[in-house]
């Protein structure tokens, strides 16, 4: 089913409700926001559909099937050539996603600052005004790298897994992979095949078992939420999402010995090398840093809402605490178990909007 795009949407000024971030998350909110009166738009930064996907490397591989990887109302269709999608299924699935429901969403549009005037809230560099704004930017463009004494010292190259894209790149090189979760242990193993790896983690990496994938994570922990809200003792965690799911590249590589051990985190880096406290020392022609991101909220700094950890306090439906005209969707467990993921967007989303259309009623 094709929904005509109304008018209203795409050409008002001051709306009901803006959505900062066109990826999984406000896609997801605007499904339920075509369930509404609410006058609505989607402001992307992207050129096109996909959000962060855009930007994962070429081998970019789900974690569960199609079936259980999709946004509200409508399945994820089936990888090309079986398996669990790859980034360019999840890509096409998210373009189609966005013209099947006709969702109205304005790109590129980069929103630069909200602000706080009397009609509700101001987005900068969109040209609109909203009474109600729910931002799901993401994490993505926010990647996290620690800050290693002599980091700017290194010469060679340093990227973040958001940049990386193909391990051909790396060929003949020596290459430290900082990381000990699912990025970490994908790129490593098909770097393997080009490069010589050097696998650093804070931590011994976790396994999940083979028969566990990001279904049978989203289950449990889902099970957990359940008993939390029931005030009943929650069933054993069987793993994290931050833990290893073996993947095929990943059991492919296990079986050559790739992950037979990981070296604790060095204390500093040279110009060639990074160096423990130990006093090894290690040369590297590259490092990929596959630690971790931080919620991307820079535009809402002038509402001075950001704790020291860049969270936001919010409520069950993630309205902001202190600014009662927006909402945060999809950045992590604080603003909705899962809701960072493909999986459990659509929970965090449908609880947004219903909240969205309580208190502009």
């Amino acid at each position: 089913m094709r929904w005509p795009r109304r008018v209203a949407e795409a050409d008002a000024g001051v709306l009901d409700v803006a959505v900062i971030g066109g990826g999984q998350a406000g896609l997801a909110a605007g499904y339920f926001l075509r369930r509404t009166a609410l006058r609505f738009a989607i402001l992307d930064e992207g050129a096109a559909p996909g959000g962060a996907w855009r930007q994962g490397w070429e081998s970019l591989t789900l974690f569960s099937p199609a079936a259980w990887s999709s946004l509200p109302g409508w399945a994820m269709p089936p990888a090309a050539e079986g398996g669990n999608p790859s980034r360019d299924d999840v890509l096409a699935y998210l373009a189609a996603y966005e013209a099947r429901y006709a969702l109205p969403v304005r790109r590129p549009v980069r929103v630069g600052a909200l602000r706080r005037v009397a009609e509700g809230l101001r987005l900068e560099g969109a040209g609109v005004t909203a009474r109600a704004v729910i931002s799901a930017t993401g994490t993505w463009s926010h990647p996290f790298i620690p800050d290693i004494p002599g980091r700017d010292s290194f010469r060679g190259v340093q990227m973040h897994s958001a940049q990386y894209r193909r391990p051909q790149d790396f060929a003949g090189q020596h290459v430290l992979v900082v990381g000990g979760g699912n990025s970490g242990a994908q790129i490593l193993a098909e770097l393997s095949r080009h490069a010589t790896v050097t696998w650093v983690t804070e931590r011994p990496p976790v396994f999940l078992p083979d028969d566990v994938d990001g279904r049978v994570l989203f289950e449990r922990a889902t099970a957990r939420w359940q008993a939390q809200l029931e005030g009943r003792p929650p069933p054993e965690a069987l793993g994290g999402l931050g833990n290893i799911v073996a993947v095929p590249a990943v059991r492919e590589a296990r079986t050559r010995g790739v992950f037979a051990h990981s070296l604790r985190p060095f204390a500093r880096l040279e110009a060639e090398a990074a160096i423990w406290a130990d006093g090894k020392r290690i040369p590297a022609d590259a490092i990929i840093w596959c630690t971790g991101f931080r919620p991307a909220l820079g535009h809402l700094a002038p509402l001075g809402l950001q704790d020291p950890e860049g969270h936001v306090a919010v409520g069950p439906e993630g309205q902001a605490l202190a600014e009662p005209r927006l909402w945060l969707l999809g950045y992590g467990d604080w603003t909705g178990m899962a809701s960072a993921t493909l999986a459990g967007v659509t929970r965090a989303a449908r609880g947004v909007v219903q909240g969205v259309v309580r208190a502009l009623a």
